[in-house]
């Protein structure tokens, strides 16, 4: 007897022929093989005369779907017809969702099987799950296909009904969809929030103390009594103090006058609080889950993250990846806590099963959250796996494994510290136990680092203990937009609100970004003038299908009618025929809709007209001449337009680019002009034979009506060789950023050591010996204080000389090379640890990151941060002599709350000079129907967030992985 087997993919068929009988032939039939019309050219002649023709969907006849076999298909399913005459069985394997069993359904419409038909559905692709599943089939689930087939209509007839209004009344080729549109006026809503917001300004201080040797910093937090406002108390629609709250706001020279009055005070503790908490595991993945952390960690896109789960899943590494549940299977809890004690020990297994159920009603996609295959999980290392692939099965295994290891025991510690009327807050957290931290962070790709930098540690103090005041800042703050999203941010958005199912996020995302709705910009999503102009038609002329509680209201129904709950054809008829349906609203309003208007975008604080031309976004201007148009560059967004840049382009139009005059050695001509990222300089014409001429962006603060011929030839001589670094020869340079200027220390193979220019350098003129005074400034992490003192020295290191030290961890002792860490070998001791101990462990350690080395850091987790301010820093310093300690003050790890932090600082003029001393001396879809399927509904709140500009040395990346509702975040400049 031989039986047909058919799955959708080629690579999922490889992978269960391994686990069949003798006698079952594997086919794939490559995804759906069946479809709705794409284009006019699909619809059969029979019909193209019919009005409904074009949607795909007979509407006159209780919705019935116009189904057609795609070109590419009819040699596939010709193949599986052939192949089905030679079978006594036909199984259909397909994915165990909706879609599954839709293709199922599909097939059995096209070839109509004479022999015994079964449908086998599984979600992991392992012999034992193979043999069970065939030992367990069933009937096709007419439910779950009307289920899909419903969702699919609806998509369609939302799709295929607006885009073609958009296309006359906008632009053609835009698209419109039930989430797709929603998602984009998520986008465009944010923006709209920043282009409103206004700057809020105060100013605190921050004090450096130090106790027994070790230093932590203080923030101040009252005055007289009472409590001083921060970036949380601002109204961001005024920039003023929000009605009502009794806060102090202090400005520049209250600040200054209280910086000046602490000089000489006594610091005294008067309160200490120790908070024990725990912390519990994340529950499993589930699909939206595992794009957000795909996001922020591997800094993966929704759809590269699903293309990779897909192709794990396929080759028989994960479970399926399209589920809404975050419950795992008995034979998966017992693998996890099998890993758990085997690779951390009994101490670390959770005293019980620890189990996670789904809340979503409409959770049903599959029975199991993601997680590695089988009953006994391999290790990342034992996979063989390489690249995205080795990444994102690290990330999920470790992520379940997590999930049965025991809780994270914290201490939280707030000291209150009094200088006069002053009140100083310190605060600082301990790791007693690590837990579940020990194999998993949220947000971080190393969790031993990432243990490390959990913590804040403070010296033992007591009530009534006199700190010493190392340094005082009078910091002065500016309130940030909201921010932008982020993939993962919206992903989360979207499935709080109840939108579509994260199993289409990937391709909603993707359809936004490729049909010019948004950009991507450091890993943040920028709404374009075009989804501006789309989002306002349907907001005035179609406001529920924009509106997050309405879609909700819809995906609930959908979720009902797929639960037999809710009947499907009363539903479509009320949306789409009804007395209030879109069909009928469309017929009404497409005669009401000016396209003059409708291609009009209105941005606050412009007086030039921005409209949506037929080759993009232009903006237009009334003169005594007669109107004057300027084509916007494509890569500009709604935030980069202001009046300034208007006012630059239509310069550019009218007088042509603005010559500065001629660079004194080539003779070339300089040009200003305004580009993609700003204004900057331009050395020459562009010609053939000189396509890319040489370019140089402005600094900020510099304008472009204010730039000099002489300053735009320096710019333009970027970077500059400042000379040698004394120890290493190796070349040190100055150039200008993206990001702003810097110094650079081109290390060769040892790579780079970068710093950023701050407060009165300017790249144009600092000099090696300011250059080597920033680059000896030691990049510390955040409530580190000084560095630790090595328990052990062992030696240089035989490659390249660097000392191989033995320190004392939060964990016990490890080893330390460079930037490796490495544990030590089960059951050595610090005292009989040797180099070629030590030098083994550490190639263990070199080689399993260089494995599962991320494709980046953790993402800034910007655009999650929904409730936090974000502030602008300047910082005046304590200009009192504070000897040689105070340079090591200035050099350890300034305050890294969760955010960003740019600073200017007047320093001590003693300290820069006993520390200059020191440093010389050391020298798609089509029209959007794909919208597809998700749960819940929470309305999003903004984001508020404070960015500071703070004097601190290095980025400190773990800053932007957290994140804390309405909090002051600080990044330090690389």
């Amino acid at each position: 007897m031989s039986t047909l087997v058919i799955v959708e993919s080629p690579t999922k068929a490889k992978t269960i022929r391994n686990y069949l009988p003798p006698g079952y032939r594997v086919e794939a039939s490559m995804g759906h093989v069946r479809d709705l019309p794409q284009s006019a050219s699909d619809i059969p002649a029979s019909v193209k005369g019919e009005d409904w023709a074009k949607i795909g969907v007979n509407v006159e006849a209780d919705f019935e779907p116009l189904y057609i076999v795609p070109q590419d298909k009819k040699k596939i399913v010709k193949a599986l017809k052939d192949a089905l005459k030679q079978a006594d069985e036909l199984i259909l394997a397909t994915d165990e969702d909706r879609e599954g069993e839709s293709i199922s359904w599909h097939l059995l419409q096209l070839l109509q099987p004479k022999v015994p038909t079964k449908r086998m559905v599984f979600h992991e692709i392992t012999e034992e799950a193979i043999r069970e599943a065939l030992q367990n089939c069933r009937d096709v689930d007419e439910q779950l296909v009307h289920a899909q087939e419903t969702r699919r209509i609806l998509d369609r007839l939302v799709g295929y009904t607006l885009s073609p209004l958009l296309w006359k009344k906008i632009a053609w080729g835009l698209s419109a969809g039930r989430v797709q549109s929603v998602a984009v006026r998520l986008l465009v809503t944010r923006e709209r929030q920043r282009r409103a917001f206004r700057k809020g300004a105060y100013w605190d201080l921050k004090a450096t103390l130090e106790k027994d040797g070790s230093s932590f910093d203080s923030k101040l937090v009252t005055l007289g009594g009472r409590r001083i406002a921060t970036g949380a108390d601002f109204d961001e629609s005024t920039g003023q103090i929000i009605a009502g709250r009794d806060v102090l706001l202090l400005g520049e020279a209250e600040a200054r006058a209280l910086y000046d009055r602490l000089q000489q005070s006594t610091w005294t503790v008067t309160g200490l609080e120790e908070r024990a908490s725990t912390r519990k595991p994340s529950p499993p993945f589930t699909t939206s889950t595992l794009q957000q952390e795909s996001n922020r960690k591997l800094r993966l896109s929704a759809r590269d993250t699903m293309r990779v789960a897909q192709s794990l899943y396929e080759q028989g590494y994960i479970t399926y990846m399209r589920t809404d549940s975050v419950n795992l299977s008995q034979q998966a809890i017992a693998a996890a806590r099998s890993c758990v004690q085997e690779m951390y020990g009994t101490e670390y297994l959770s005293p019980e099963p620890r189990r996670y159920s789904t809340k979503s009603k409409g959770a049903q996609e599959a029975h199991e959250a993601i997680r590695p295959a089988g009953s006994s999980f391999r290790t990342p290392q034992q996979t063989g796996l390489s690249g995205r692939e080795f990444q994102l099965y690290d990330l999920i295994w470790k992520r379940t494994v997590a999930t049965q290891m025991a809780e994270v025991r914290q201490t939280n510690i707030t000291v209150q510290i009094q200088a006069e009327d002053a009140g100083f807050r310190a605060t600082g957290k301990r790791i007693d136990f690590p837990g579940f931290f020990r194999a998993y962070v949220e947000g971080s790709d190393d969790p031993d680092a990432a243990i490390e930098n959990q913590e804040v540690i403070l010296p033992v103090l007591r009530q009534g203990d006199h700190p010493n005041c190392q340094e005082l800042e009078a910091i002065a703050h500016e309130t940030q937009p909201p921010a932008r999203y982020t993939e993962a941010s919206l992903v989360k958005t979207l499935e709080s609100e109840g939108i579509g199912r994260p199993s289409t996020y990937a391709s909603i995302i993707g359809t936004i970004i490729d049909r010019g709705y948004a950009q991507m910009a450091n890993n943040s999503l920028i709404p374009t003038f075009t989804a501006f102009a789309v989002t306002s038609l349907l907001e005035k002329h179609f406001p529920d299908l924009v509106d997050t509680s309405f879609t909700a209201r819809m995906e609930r129904t959908l979720d009902d009618i797929s639960m037999g709950e809710a009947d499907w054809l009363p539903y479509l008829q009320k949306f789409y025929l009804g007395e209030t349906g879109l069909d009928g609203q469309v017929k009404q309003r497409e005669s009401q809709i000016d396209p003059a208007e409708a291609r009009s975008v209105d941005l606050e604080g412009l007086d030039a007209k921005v409209r949506i031309g037929r080759y993009g976004a232009y903006i237009e201007t009334e003169t005594e001449e007669g109107p004057v148009k300027a084509t916007i560059p494509q890569d500009f967004t709604p935030s980069d337009l202001d009046a300034e840049r208007v006012e630059v382009l239509l310069r550019q139009k009218t007088e042509g680019p603005e010559k500065l005059g001629f660079h004194p050695e080539t003779g070339e001509p300089i040009y200003v002009l305004l580009g993609t990222y700003g204004p900057y300089v331009q050395l020459g014409d562009v010609t053939d034979e000189n396509p890319k001429p040489k370019r140089a962006s402005l600094p900020k603060g510099l304008q472009p009506q204010d730039v000099k011929l002489d300053q735009a030839v320096n710019l333009l001589a970027l970077p500059r060789l400042l000379g040698t670094h004394p120890e290493t020869g190796c070349k040190i340079q100055a150039n200008l950023g993206r990001f702003g200027p810097y110094v650079v220390h081109d290390q060769g193979k040892n790579g780079k050591d970068y710093r950023s220019i701050k407060g009165d350098d300017d790249v144009l003129t600092i000099s090696l010996g300011r250059a080597l005074e920033l680059l000896a400034e030691p990049k510390a992490g955040r409530g580190r204080g000084r560095a630790a003192a090595p328990i052990r020295e062992l030696g240089p290191h035989p490659e390249d000389g660097e000392p191989v030290n033995l320190y004392n961890g939060p964990y016990g002792v490890y080893i330390k090379h460079g930037k490796l860490n490495a544990s030590l070998p089960e059951g050595e001791k610090a005292e009989s640890i040797t180099m070629e101990v030590a030098l083994k462990a550490l190639a263990e350690k070199a080689a399993t990151k260089k494995t599962s080395r991320r494709s980046g850091k953790t993402a800034a987790a910007a655009g999650t941060k929904t409730a936090a301010k974000t502030t602008k820093t300047t910082r005046a310093k304590s200009s009192s002599a504070k000897s040689s300690s105070a340079k090591s003050s200035s050099a350890k790890s300034s305050a890294a709350s969760p955010g960003t932090t740019k600073s200017t600082a007047a320093k001590s003029t003693t300290t820069k000079a006993a520390a200059a001393k020191k440093t010389t001396k050391a020298a798609n879809a089509t029209a959007a129907d794909s919208d597809g399927d998700a749960a819940g509904s929470v309305e999003a709140t903004p984001a508020k967030k404070t960015t500071a500009k703070s004097t601190a040395k290095s980025t400190t990346k773990k800053a932007a992985a957290k994140s804390t509702p309405r909090s002051t975040k600080s990044t330090k400049a690389s």
